[in-house]
This record gives C-alpha cells, sequence and structure tokens, in this order.
C-alpha cells in the first residue's frame, strides 16, 4: 500500500500533494483486480482501468509537470512546496511500484483464467495447427495492412503514435550493416485473434507481430525485437489568444486535436528489457530520461478485456462477470401521468444507475412535442455516442421551440465527440453556444420554460453528472427534477449571464462557480464552526484539492465540528491530525459503479442545508470553472439522499478509510455492508413498493437518529 512520508505534508502537516494521492485512488481502483471477491473477467476489467487511469494521468498531469520544469523553483505545489521536478521524482518512484503490483496481479489473474478454460498463448504454447492458422490470418488478413518502418539516411525517424504499440526491431544486413525499424500494430486491428476449435483461446495481437516480425523483414537478420508503446504530453489548452478575430472556436479545437497527436512523449513502456544498443537508440530519439522509462510483464493495452465476454459460455459469463443489472425507473414515475404534472406534485430525483434516467429523457421527449413549451435550455459537457437527448433536443427545435445549447468544446479526449454533435444541433435550429472565455462550463443544469394558463412555469434539473446515457448506468449521480419558482429564476438568470458571458452573475439559490461557489461553501462551513462541537459537516466529492476550503476545514475540527467526508479519488487534507484535523473523518469507495455524485451538508437536524452539485472541491472546479450547486429543498428527496449517505458509511466492503499517516486502509465490520449493492436492493424494492400504487407522501422519519452513531 502507498503512504506518503512526513515529508510529503511536512509544509502543511495537514495536506497531501495531489498527484501522489491520485495514484493512492489508482492503486484502490488495482486493489479490485486483487479482490477475489469480484468475478474474475471484472477482476481483469479493474486491471484495465488502472491501466488506461494511469495513461491519462501521464499525458494530462506528469505533461503539465513536464511543462513547469524550466520554470524551477519559481513554481512549487501549494501543498507539499515542492517543484516539479520534486514532484516528477516521487511519481515515477511510485509508479515503479504499482506496475510491480499490476504485473503480480495480471500473472495471478491469467493463472485463474486458464483454470476457467481461458487461455491467453504465447506462439510457441500454440498447437501445431493453431499456429498454421495464425500465420495464415497473418499472411491474408494482417500483413496487407502492415507499414514498417525503416530508420536509415532516406527514411527518418517515424512519428510514434500516442498510446499506438509499436514492434521495435534491430536488424542486420548481409554485409553487417545494423539499422532500426518499427512495425506499428494497426489501430483497426482487433487488439486479440481468436484460435479455432472449442474453449476459449487466443493470442495478442501485439504478441503475434512480434512473433513474425521476421516474415516482415525477410532481407534482414532481426537480430533484436520489442515491444514499445509511448505516451504522448496530451495536455492542450485553447486560449483567448489562439483565436483569430472572428474565428469559431470549433475551429480552433479541431486544430489543437491534431497538435495533440504531435506533442512531445513523456513515457517510454516496454514489454522486456532490451539491449544497451537498442534502449540508446530510443532514448536518444525521443529524448527520455532512464526516469521515463518503464517496463512491464502484463500487456501494453487492456481494453481487450471488455471484449472477452464475447467468447465466453452461458455458464463462465455467470460465473466471470457481475449479474447484471437493468437502472430501474422509480414506480412512481411510472406509467402515463405526464412528467410536468409529476414535478408539479413534488420534486423527483434520480440515482443513477440504481434508477434510469429514462423519467429526464420522457420529460425532454414530451417537451420536444408540447404546444406549451416556449424554450429549452441545455448545458452540455460529456455526451453518449448514440444519444436520445440529441434526438429530443433536435426534434424540439425542428418543431419551433427555442432550443440553446451551451457545449463545452474543452472537455478532454470527449472535444472531437462534441464538436461533432454541436454541429448537429446547428442542423436542427438549435442556439449553440461553445462556452466562457477560459472558463470550461461544467455544469449540469437544463431550464425548461412553459407557459400554463397564460402564466410562465419554469422545470428545472440539476444534476452532478453528464447527460450521457452510457455513463449513467456506470456512474453513480443525482438527478433533480424542480418546479421550485426560486429555482428556476435563477436558472433562468445563469442562462441569460452565459448568453452575453456574464460570470458576475450573483443568485438566491444555486451555487455556481466561478463567483460564489466557493465563498457560499466557506460561508457555510464558518455557520458550523460557531456551532463548536454541536456543528457538523458532511462531503461527498470525486475530489478535494481547494486550498481555501482545506484550510477552512482544518479550522472548523480545530472549532470541534464534526466533518464526515466521502472522497473518491484525490484527497489533499489529510484527517486525524491532533491539533489540526483530529474531527475529520475521510473514506473512499472503490467498487462496481464510479462514485461521481457531490453532496454538500451543512448542519444537522432544523439548521441542516443540503445541496447537490457538479464541482468537487478543486480549485479548478471552484475558481476555474463554471458549476452549479442546487439546494435540495423537498423532505422526501433529502431522506432519499440520506438513506444513500447513510448506507456509504455504513459500507465495510468496498470502503477504505485515510489515515494521519495518508495510508487507506479497509473499513472493517461484521455485516458485510455493500452500499452499491444495497442501494440496487432499494431502487428494485421501491419500483415494487409503489409501482401501480399509492406512492409514498411522508418523509422517512429519524434517519438522523440512524446516523449519529457516526461521531460515536
Amino acid at each position: 500500500m502507498l503512504s506518503c512520508t512526513q515529508e510529503d505534508h511536512e509544509s502543511g502537516r495537514y495536506m497531501q500533494n495531489r498527484e501522489l494521492s491520485w495514484l493512492q485512488f489508482n492503486e484502490r481502483c488495482m486493489r479490485q483486480a486483487k479482490d477475489s471477491s469480484n468475478p474474475l473477467l471484472e477482476r481483469l476489467r479493474f486491471l484495465s482501468i488502472f491501466t488506461s487511469n494511469l495513461d491519462e494521468f501521464f499525458m494530462v498531469r506528469v505533461g503539465s509537470l513536464i511543462d513547469m520544469l524550466p520554470l524551477g523553483k519559481k513554481y512549487t505545489d501549494d501543498k507539499t512546496g515542492e517543484t516539479a521536478e520534486e514532484q516528477l521524482t516521487k511519481i515515477y518512484d511510485r509508479v515503479r511500484i504499482l506496475y510491480a503490483q499490476r504485473d503480480a496481479i495480471y500473472q495471478e489473474l491469467e493463472k485463474e483464467f486458464r483454470i476457467k478454460g481461458v487461455f491467453r498463448l504465447k506462439y510457441e504454447e500454440m498447437t501445431a495447427s493453431e499456429q498454421e492458422y495464425v500465420e495464415n490470418y497473418f499472411s491474408n488478413s494482417i500483413l496487407p495492412m502492415l507499414s514498417p518502418m525503416l530508420v536509415d539516411p532516406q527514411h527518418p525517424f517515424p512519428h510514434l503514435s500516442n498510446k499506438g504499440v509499436e514492434i521495435c526491431v534491430r536488424l542486420r544486413k548481409k554485409k553487417g550493416e545494423e539499422y532500426f525499424a518499427f512495425l506499428p500494430v494497426p489501430v483497426d486491428l482487433p487488439q486479440i485473434l481468436y484460435l479455432p476449435g472449442p474453449g476459449v483461446r487466443y493470442i495478442g495481437m501485439e504478441d503475434l507481430l512480434l512473433e513474425l516480425a521476421d516474415v516482415v523483414f525477410d532481407t534482414y537478420t532481426v537480430e533484436e525485437k520489442i515491444q514499445i508503446c509511448i505516451t504522448r504530453n496530451a495536455d492542450i489548452h485553447a486560449e483567448d489568444e489562439d483565436c483569430e478575430k472572428n474565428e469559431d472556436f470549433r475551429k480552433v479545437m479541431q486544430k489543437l486535436l491534431k497538435d495533440r497527436r504531435r506533442l512531445a512523449p513523456l513515457r517510454l513502456e516496454m514489454t522486456d528489457h532490451p539491449s544497451s544498443k537498442m534502449l540508446k537508440f530510443l532514448q536518444s530519439r525521443l529524448r527520455l530520461s532512464d526516469s521515463q522509462i518503464f517496463y512491464t510483464g502484463g500487456p501494453l493495452q487492456m481494453k481487450y478485456a471488455y471484449r472477452l465476454e464475447n467468447k465466453l459460455n452461458p455458464e463462465q459469463k455467470k460465473e466471470m462477470l457481475f449479474e447484471p443489472y437493468t437502472p430501474k425507473t422509480p414506480g412512481e414515475l411510472a406509467g402515463k401521468e405526464s412528467m410536468f404534472d409529476r414535478i408539479r406534485k413534488q420534486d423527483r430525483l434520480l440515482s443513477y444507475p440504481y434508477e434510469s434516467m429514462k423519467p429526464f429523457l420522457r420529460l425532454l421527449e414530451e417537451s420536444a412535442s408540447d404546444p406549451d413549451v416556449r424554450s429549452i435550455q441545455i448545458t452540455i459537457y460529456r455526451l453518449a455516442g448514440k444519444s436520445k437527448l440529441v434526438k429530443y433536443l433536435c426534434r424540439a427545435a425542428e418543431n419551433g421551440k427555442k432550443v440553446t445549447v451551451l457545449i463545452e468544446l474543452r472537455a478532454r479526449f470527449d472535444e472531437q465527440n462534441n464538436i461533432d454533435w454541436s454541429k448537429e444541433f446547428e442542423k436542427s435550429g438549435c442556439t449553440i453556444m461553445y462556452g466562457m472565455a477560459n472558463f470550461k462550463v461544467h455544469s449540469k443544469l437544463c431550464l425548461i420554460t412553459r407557459n400554463e394558463g397564460g402564466t410562465l412555469r419554469r422545470y428545472t434539473q440539476i444534476g452532478t453528472g453528464n447527460y450521457n446515457e452510457t455513463t449513467s448506468k456506470l456512474y453513480t449521480d443525482f438527478s433533480l427534477m424542480t418546479a421550485d419558482p426560486g429555482i428556476g429564476e435563477d436558472a433562468a438568470l445563469f442562462f441569460r449571464n452565459m448568453g452575453i458571458g456574464n460570470l458576475e452573475g450573483r443568485y438566491d439559490h444555486l451555487l455556481v462557480a466561478p463567483l460564489e461557489l466557493q465563498e457560499k461553501v466557506i460561508a457555510g462551513i464558518e455557520r458550523e464552526m460557531q456551532k463548536g462541537p454541536e456543528g457538523y459537516l458532511f462531503f461527498k466529492l470525486n475530489s478535494l484539492t481547494d486550498r481555501r476550503i482545506i484550510e477552512k476545514l482544518r479550522d472548523a475540527s480545530c472549532a470541534g465540528v464534526k466533518i464526515h467526508m466521502m472522497v473518491r479519488g484525490i484527497c489533499c487534507l489529510v484527517p486525524g491530525i491532533p491539533g489540526e484535523t483530529e474531527n475529520i473523518e475521510v473514506r473512499s469507495i472503490v467498487g462496481r459503479y464510479l462514485e461521481h455524485s457531490r453532496i454538500y451538508v451543512f448542519g444537522k437536524g432544523s439548521t441542516e442545508k443540503m445541496y447537490i452539485a457538479s464541482a468537487d472541491f478543486m480549485t479548478r472546479n471552484t475558481r476555474r470553472r463554471v458549476e452549479v450547486g442546487c439546494p435540495i429543498l423537498d423532505p422526501n428527496v433529502r431522506a432519499k439522499i440520506w438513506e444513500v449517505i447513510h448506507l456509504q458509511w455504513s459500507d465495510n466492503t468496498k470502503a477504505m478509510k485515510l489515515l494521519p499517516e495518508c495510508k487507506y486502509e479497509p473499513v472493517i465490520g461484521e455485516d458485510g455492508v455493500n452500499s452499491q449493492e444495497e442501494q440496487m436492493k432499494l431502487a428494485e424494492e421501491s419500483r415494487r413498493k409503489t409501482e401501480g400504487g399509492e406512492e409514498k407522501k411522508e418523509p422517512q422519519k429519524n434517519l438522523w437518529q440512524r446516523i449519529i452513531h457516526w461521531g460515536k
């Protein structure tokens, strides 16, 4: 288990470096690959998640630190005072430990797969008939697609694609001349090749090309060959000065995406230790230091883990995968009654992925054809590849509704997808905005304005997660639908401000960044500080890095306020430090679903104020993005959220607790509570109880008594 040393948070005894904290989060993801209580194929998928997480970490966070190296001591981490070079040294050292852990877990998983009849084979392990099959497949289906690249005076060093797997070879001519060459693994080939016959037997495509590289370079003697993969800096930024006068921002983003593909290498991964000749050649051409080279005994790419199930028989699927779960439509939202009528009666909260996104999509579908609907306004950060939401918004525009879509083109790694969708919206007659200059719009807000008997009524939806129908089945998020006039008025003001580029707006109910959210959170903490030991705070977040909020939480702890936090990922606050953060407890849950919802609770009982929000407590969210938080006013909705909080804090299966030493330890209990599994059961029970019958009107009672034991 990785941990930070006292040195890691010496400059602020209760703070730690964000990058090292993120590595701890990714280690918790990898821990799920080791957890034998998870089905076997799901464990391999967790290892794939760990790998892709680490790729993005290098492309973005390590890339950003490398960009800071020229600044020397002019740039230091605001939590630990470390320079970029000092942070990179620690990152590289700790990542090597993670690689070793990953390789050990991968080898163990492969042994277990073989026991279950699933074999990833090396070429020499295959039968003679299987070797003949792959050689024929190679000659007929692969060889025509290959583009080998020799390096010599007439053939300059080629561009190696970001995260593409290459076979690097050292060649010799009969006269003794040596050359290096590259054989890229084509991206449109499957990552694995299944072998004919019974059972599940396959070979990795990169392993096959490594074995048969001699065929490609048949006019040379192959002296050495190895699989490699480079990671490039992907930390691109679209600044105002990138835009020429009157140039469409969409064109600027398309230029930047092309630039990203050619940014500087910052990591080299290899599946074996090469000769000194090959290593020197690669390092000199890629301009990488020893510290930027990593060796792994596992596959360089692991997305194939999501395709393996296609070859499993029903019995293997049942054993190796989580039991399938379909998000439920809450019983009180089933049936034909209009969503507008339901929302007018009381606020409605959907809890993804336990409950389905369908009721919100139905609200949009009704709006598209409802003659009384005047306008729809929405902020979009990420969308699914196929989206009913887009379909209904476009239909509404085609039906003459005023549809305004604020789509963020700078959603990292989703830029091209959003560019494509923005064109689709425009074709249908939607009004498009691309976000705010220098501020990403990360809020999840939808406002529907309807004429009801000559009066305009506003229906507002506020979410903690994206309008992505795919991830709504994988991420835990909340989606609130309300007809509260105060919230609706704030939402209308928000969209008016976005339309004129005004970030200085003031709101009565909503928490809106970058101007007010941080200030109102700090004010809420200060109100609890005035209560001393009677004060209470609860926050559920993905990450906590905002120094101002961290310092205020420390002050609240010193004032005796009891603070509970569920922080899935980065947590720069170190809890339990005597005289500093001793009244703060931090837990993290990594499980089947990605914990993504954000909840802020200030106080308890009659003074409690509860919000859901799109913002984590990261400076980028609180000061450099447009975010929205919304108060929870309906007692039934508050009770539903408290039920989730209670279950999560009771989790002793997937939850881990952050210790003062910056280590995480499992939360232990005899009853074996898995909060995500319990929420699946609750969603099914709720659907059965209310479907076809009277929906529950009274809020649940005495929930606070059920959770008061937290502080004991």
